[in-house]
């Protein structure tokens, strides 16, 4: 279960981190303008938001198995698709169709690992997920510098589109959404899996009850400060490199490693930390989402590129402590419904994923490139978030 998330954790950070590294030669083929390329990259995000909790509620009702693969067939699709975009409103369209394909990706995950991964193990499955998932992004920019020597960047698209249909075939021949329906599955591991709310899929959404609790509310809005500042690495960060920094694209590309690799191992710790030591989670988010907004502030003050970037990626790796303590906390106030709950708070970590760069494209755009008042925002928003986190509580389970 847990090589199946991870895999699809990394292309899908692949396929969403691409456009980022591909945004110069697209500007240059499409004539588009920092407002304009914003509104693209945002455009990936809003649809994603969207999308979200529908298809996290659909996991519930019938299953992940079903949903993963629409999830994945038509995200691998509209990934192909982006290399064929003409001007910025076929652009737009394609990466807005794009993210409603991919939208429900990570909740319907986080529904299998209810079904799947024993309690206790469920924090730490969720660290070894986004670690991945950010590892694969990371290694995104060079990866696509790789494939741009030999190719167009809109056949590098097209690559891109065709490995998620090895995965689909993959999955629909090993996945069940119930471990008893899995022919390998023994009644000893069934017994080390099974809760009494953890194996039911076909139940209606408590709407009422989701939509009256605190916590979930709480969960939603500290996501949405995660998710504001943490955008910036996987959307404007090569062009801040750039042309704030003054690097070519190639050394661009090494650096822009550095934030979500270091991210990887903020989830990987945050995830051992939390299973480990379940009372440590609201500490561990408080602690990380507060240290990124310092670490962001402190970017600004350093002149070279190389150390500048190594503080940035330890910016991410706090964003990122914060990030399997918030999606452990949906599977224990969700229980069945945790494709529900953390559809709910991917849905505002996604409107901040449209909110943030076209809002940075704007700003840039007005400021004459302003970049450290960008940055300025970003750290703003973390300290917001860390503010929620006292007051989220993971016993009320709907």
């Amino acid at each position: 279960m847990i090589v199946f998330a991870v895999t699809l954790a990394v292309l899908a950070y692949v396929d969403r981190v691409a456009i980022s590294q591909a945004a110069g030669p697209m500007s240059r083929d499409l004539d588009l303008s920092k407002s304009e390329m914003g509104l693209v990259f945002g455009a990936f995000a809003l649809s994603y938001a969207l999308f979200e909790i529908p298809s996290g509620w659909l996991g519930d009702r019938i299953g992940p198995r079903r949903v993963l693969l629409r999830i994945v067939l038509a995200w691998s699709a509209f990934t192909a698709l982006t290399g064929a975009a003409l001007n910025f409103a076929s652009l737009s369209l394609t990466r807005f169709l794009f993210g409603a394909g991919e939208a429900g990706c990570f909740p319907n995950l986080t529904k299998a690992f209810s079904l799947w991964i024993p309690g206790a193990e469920r924090a730490r499955a969720q660290g070894i997920m986004w670690a991945f998932a950010r590892w694969g992004g990371a290694f995104t920019p060079p990866l696509v510098m790789f494939a741009f020597e030999f190719m167009s960047w809109r056949a590098a698209f097209a690559a891109f589109g065709a490995v998620g249909l090895i995965w689909c075939f993959a999955f629909a021949r090993w996945f069940r959404d119930r471990p008893a329906d899995h022919p390998s599955v023994n009644a000893a591991e069934l017994a080390l899996i099974g809760t009494p709310d953890s194996v039911a899929t076909h139940a209606g959404a408590p709407w009422r009850r989701l939509i009256a609790s605190r916590s979930v509310w709480l969960l939603c809005i500290q996501y949405f400060c995660v998710s504001f500042g943490w955008y910036f690495y996987i959307t404007w960060l090569p062009t801040y490199l750039q042309e704030f920094r003054r690097l070519s694209a190639a050394d661009a590309a090494r650096l822009a490693i550095f934030p979500l690799l270091f991210g990887g191992f903020g989830s990987l710790i945050s995830g051992a930390v939390s299973s480990r030591y379940p009372a440590a989670r609201r500490a561990v988010a408080i602690a990380g989402m507060l240290g990124a907004g310092v670490l962001i502030m402190l970017v600004m003050r350093i002149a070279p590129a190389f150390p500048a970037m190594l503080v940035m990626g330890l910016a991410s790796f706090a964003n990122d402590l914060a990030v399997p303590a918030a999606w452990h906390a949906c599977m224990d106030i969700g229980g069945r419904f945790s494709g529900t709950v953390s559809g709910s708070m991917n849905t505002m970590g996604n409107l901040a994923g449209f909110l943030a760069p076209v809002f940075g494209g704007f700003l840039l755009d007005r400021t004459h490139g302003d970049w450290n008042l960008l940055l300025y925002v970003m750290a703003a928003v973390y300290a917001a978030g860390a503010l929620c986190w006292p007051w989220i509580d993971s016993r009320e389970s709907l």
